[in-house]
């Protein structure tokens, strides 16, 4: 099946080059810098996405009395926390089948713990008044071809036996749900929900000041001067002096450089269309609003919003030597690509424009699960590498980077997950190679079925390339 490339090209004729989620009137105005010295807190949080919004506010729960400050380098919600696609999972270990890979002895307690994490994001959104579109309409993951029918209903399987209620669907199922010639089976996922990221972000920052925390945004941390007493952060325009650090920077290179050898900068690439009329509802269906994804390597995710648009994005993974990070990379051919395959699964919505066109940097580890650690003789722990999967896993995350910072010993820090490092990546330029056959073969695992000798052998060492 294919699409004119003079439709697709139309399609993203008007796009803006930016995200949907923040292009926006009611996005807030920007907090000050911090500048000057001599400045002090109990705890410095460096970095302003959701692992470090969730610590602060989770810090400020704990001790109510505790001095927090937190440094954001851009504005809230710039970076992964405010592009991705808003798909809230309880999987702590980027789906049921990579941590039963890693950790069969610790499954069932990461699924607890998980589904735990879930239920107290949705208090704290109550509790704190935030309104961020949060709802639970499930996921399903489709197949679109012959070879990802037995993918899917291994998944199904495999979800049934560990307790999740999920629920297969063959083809007639799969398109009275939603709409596509392409659906050959799925299995839905009931526990996962979507949310608005941005309005996330914005609402967890408005729920840490009211606690007491200290905001600055358009603040850079240069570095760490730590001793005996305490660790100076210094920053663009000043410093900090605090007692203890967490560091949530995501895919950016921050002060700490231990963390390159660990967290691989991908790009992932997202379209966002115009509403659909109700004409074009019902055609598609999706009368349940759920997520969707497909059972490939390079899959798409996708979801409604709740003014009717659809998000599309996902496929591409890319990798820039030597893990370049740069705004002219964010618009690319990977766009026309997406939304090719977007008419490809939706030929009835051909005709439908694009509104904005956008990516992201994804922190991406080789077993696609967070890294956790601590320096400065135990005075700084960091959280990175959620892999496109922290949505609500950084909630997680923020508690155990507090925990291990406090040195306190609890369930969550004595995890294998927490305290074995994955492997590192190699150094360059064998990381780029690397990933360049990686993608090659699971592309090619995509079209055949069959996953070849590389695969397998990097399956063998624990290291894998995702999305």
């Amino acid at each position: 099946m294919t699409t004119d490339p003079a439709a697709v090209r139309a399609s993203l004729a008007d796009a803006t080059p930016d995200v949907f989620w923040t292009d926006r009137p009611e996005r807030p105005a920007p907090r000050a810098a911090l500048t000057g010295s001599g400045h002090r807190a109990d705890l410095v949080i460096v970095g302003g996405g959701f692992t470090g919004l969730w610590a602060a506010v989770q810090a400020k729960e704990d001790n109510p009395s505790r001095e927090v400050v937190l440094l954001e380098r851009g504005r809230f919600g710039v970076a992964a926390s405010g592009r991705n696609g808003g798909f809230v999972s309880p999987s702590l270990t980027h789906g049921l089948a990579q941590g039963l890979a890693c950790w069969p002895e610790e499954i069932e307690t990461l699924e607890r713990l998980g589904a735990q994490n879930m239920t107290d994001l949705a208090d704290s959104l109550t509790r704190h008044g935030i309104d961020a579109d949060f709802h639970v309409p499930g996921e399903i993951t489709m197949a679109l071809t012959e070879h990802q029918v037995g993918t899917v209903r291994e998944g199904y399987e495999l979800h049934r036996a560990h307790g999740i209620p999920v629920t297969l669907l063959d083809a007639a199922e799969a398109r009275a749900r939603v709409n596509s010639p392409r659906y050959l089976s799925g299995f839905l996922d009931p526990t996962v929900g979507l949310v608005d990221p941005a309005r996330l972000v914005w609402g967890l920052a408005d729920a840490a000041e009211r606690l007491g925390v200290r905001l600055h945004e358009d603040t850079s941390v240069t570095g760490f001067d730590a001793d005996i007493a305490g660790v100076t952060v210094r920053t663009e325009w000043g410093s900090v002096r605090a007692d203890r650090v967490v560091l949530g920077t995501g895919a950016f290179r921050g002060p700490l450089k231990r963390l390159a050898h660990y967290t691989l900068p991908v790009y992932d690439h997202v379209l966002m269309t115009e509403p659909l009329s109700p004409a074009q509802l019902d055609a598609v269906g999706w009368h349940g609003r759920e997520g969707l994804t497909d059972a490939g390597n390079q899959f798409h995710y996708y979801r409604r919003t709740l003014d009717d648009r659809v998000l599309f994005g996902g496929y591409d993974a890319n990798y820039h030597f030597p893990g370049r990070i740069d705004p002219r990379l964010e618009q690319s051919s990977s766009h026309d690509l997406l939304a090719r395959h977007f008419f490809e699964i939706f030929p009835q919505l051909q005709g439908l424009r694009f509104t904005h066109r956008w990516a992201g940097v994804i922190d991406t580890t080789t077993r696609f699960t967070p890294v956790f650690g601590t320096a400065l003789g135990g005075r700084l722990a960091y959280a990175v590498g959620y892999t496109g999967l922290g949505v609500a896993s950084t909630r997680f995350g923020a508690q155990v980077a507090l925990d291990l910072v406090d040195g306190r010993d609890t369930e969550v820090t004595a995890l294998e997950m927490v305290r074995k490092k994955p492997l590192p990546f190699p150094p360059e330029p064998f990381r780029y190679v690397g990933v360049r056959a990686t993608r090659a073969s699971l592309a090619a695992e995509d079209r055949t079925g069959r996953r070849n000798l590389w695969l397998r052998a990097m399956d063998a060492v624990g290291i894998g390339f995702d999305s």
